[in-house]
């Protein structure tokens, strides 16, 4: 890990810097805590909260959102991590782990006298060129049915193949125009349960029971309602009850309810879904009706059966309309049963858009949270890979960008060549670390790889971590998607530009008055001991 250790104590560094060098650190002390964790061989680390709560996990952007810091740079990092998981699913611990490097070669580069502002310029040009020689590298997906796709699937779900498998299978139910949809995520289809089997199924599942045991446990042919509110009369104000027309208005309302329950029975409505609670008095008629009802369902659950069933969701108001106005507002579904020994309901068959649900199996609870998380990066790398190709894995694609950029460096004029290093070393670090966590000397293998790489022209080549050999990571089927290569680049540099442009950390006046001292990063605290799960301004 690239260290500002060596200037931090430095008696020549202008006061000024101390502002630097305390983000700078607590940006490194975040990488430290996920760097372990890169490569297949990878270690986990184990996470503990206040009440003795254990989680254990490989999954970067897991650690990073428990780790508790006040530390603004710090927080800064775990912004832009949480931001690459929202976009692109992967791809937040290289992220992190380069933006550690950027700034601590960025810091250096200062320190020796390199103006900030030509540093940061270097960084720009170095961070467009690697963005541009990793595009140059990405080979094309054709379509769910391509190969390639398993491949992705595996590496990212870290190397378990009956994960790979049941992504890969949900793929291509969905479709290729499915997974090309910008703001839909194969990842949210993911469900895991301790008990269940592995299996992949066009539907979706509720993570709910029915309302009670006396409702059908099966609808086939349902027609379906989304209620996105409650399902109970509309409220009114307490004081309004204690006048004789609040009061009044009061039964009607709840007279007005029931026949709009009535209408629903009365339109052939068989299972209803609801957003939150569910009156009493409609419980009993639907229950008498025969009707299956889902109450409390979670906001994404209730888009999701939405867009299955073809429904439109709807407010308690809007039960009043005319029976033909309300008929255009349901869906429907094929089959509807509840799985009694997983505790949820499932949707089958919906009218509306194809949706697949992939469930992932867990022998225990302790494992089921980590499995999920394998399967949703499996997912994204999945998606992200039909969307913008795939590049050689294993730090390969980031060290052939670093070449290009040498090359590019020996024509590059003036003193933003030194900013243009620090995105070089960046392009190297992942590679290096990968190989440390198998157990191997970076130095030697960073050096071995650029060597035959340089002789042979491939920029596929890397290390295989059982071996230690120089191999081809496309032949091996170690592949990335390369719109989490770019975006973790994009990312990285955010960060390290952001922070390299702060020049004094200054304690904001609190609300309602005092008054805050200003300092050249006095106030800004440093890093605290990340392994331990804390970091601390």
């Amino acid at each position: 890990m690239t260290t500002i250790k060596h200037v931090s104590n430095s008696a020549e560094v202008d006061e000024k810097l101390a502002a630097l060098l305390t983000n700078a650190s607590a940006v490194q002390a975040i990488a430290s805590a996920v760097e372990g964790t890169l490569g297949s061989k990878g270690l986990d680390a184990m996470l503990v909260d206040r009440l003795g709560d254990v989680v254990i996990t490989n999954d970067g952007i897991t650690i990073l959102s428990k780790i508790e810091t006040s530390h603004p740079a710090a927080r800064m990092v775990i912004g832009i991590a949480k931001a690459q998981e929202e976009e692109v699913g992967d791809g937040t611990t290289t992220a992190t782990i380069m933006a550690g490097t950027l700034l601590g070669e960025g810091v250096a580069q200062i320190v020796k006298g390199v103006p900030v502002t030509k540093v940061i310029e270097g960084v720009r040009v170095g961070l467009a060129r690697a963005r541009e020689a990793l595009e140059a590298l990405s080979t094309p997906i054709k379509g769910v049915d391509d190969p390639l796709l398993r491949k992705v699937a595996f590496v990212a779900g870290r190397q378990h193949a009956d994960i790979a498998d049941l992504v890969v299978t949900a793929a291509r139910m969905v479709g290729a125009e499915k997974l090309a949809e910008r703001h839909w995520k194969l990842m949210d289809t993911v469900v895991a349960q301790a008990g269940a089997g592995n299996e992949v199924f066009m539907g979706v599942v509720v993570d709910k029971e029915r309302l009670n045991q006396q409702m059908p446990r099966e609808i086939v042919k349902a027609r379906v309602l989304v209620v996105d509110d409650a399902l109970e009369p509309e409220e009114m104000e307490e004081e309004a009850l204690g006048t004789e027309a609040g009061f009044n208005r009061y039964l009607a309302l709840k007279s007005e309810f029931r026949e709009n329950l009535s209408k629903l029975v009365e339109l052939g409505v068989n299972v209803i879904v609801v957003d939150r609670g569910v009156d009493d008095a409609a419980e009993e008629v639907l229950t008498d009706a025969g009707v299956m009802v889902l109450r409390r369902v979670s906001s994404r659950e209730v888009r999701q059966v939405a867009e299955h069933v073809g429904a439109r969701p709807i407010k308690r108001t809007g039960l009043r309309r005319e029976p033909g106005d309300l008929a255009r507002y349901l869906g429907a579904a094929e089959r509807v049963y509840e799985d009694e020994k997983l505790e949820h309901v499932r949707f089958l068959g919906g009218a509306g858009k194809p949706m697949a649900t992939i469930l992932v199996g867990a022998a225990t609870d302790e494992v089921v949270d980590e499995r999920e998380r394998i399967a949703k990066d499996a997912a994204a790398a999945v998606q992200a890979a039909l969307r913008g190709g795939v590049v050689p894995g294993g730090g390969a694609a980031e060290l052939a960008a670093a070449r290009c950029l040498e090359e590019s460096r020996r024509s590059l004029k003036g003193m933003a060549g030194y900013g243009v290093d620090c995105v070089i070393e960046a392009l190297r670090r992942p590679l290096a670390q990968i190989v440390a966590n198998a157990g191997y000397n970076p130095l030697e293998k960073v050096g071995d790889v650029l060597a035959a790489q340089q002789e042979t022209g491939k920029a596929s080549l890397g290390v295989d971590c059982d071996t230690g050999e120089v191999v081809d990571m496309f032949e091996m089927g170690i592949l990335d998607p390369t719109l989490v290569k770019t975006y973790a680049l994009k990312a990285a540099g955010e960060i390290a530009e952001a922070i390299l442009r702060i020049n004094t950390i200054i304690k904001k006046r609190e609300e309602g008055g005092g008054s805050g001292g200003a300092s050249g990063g006095g106030s800004g605290g440093g890093p605290g001991g990340a392994g331990t799960g804390s970091l601390d301004g």
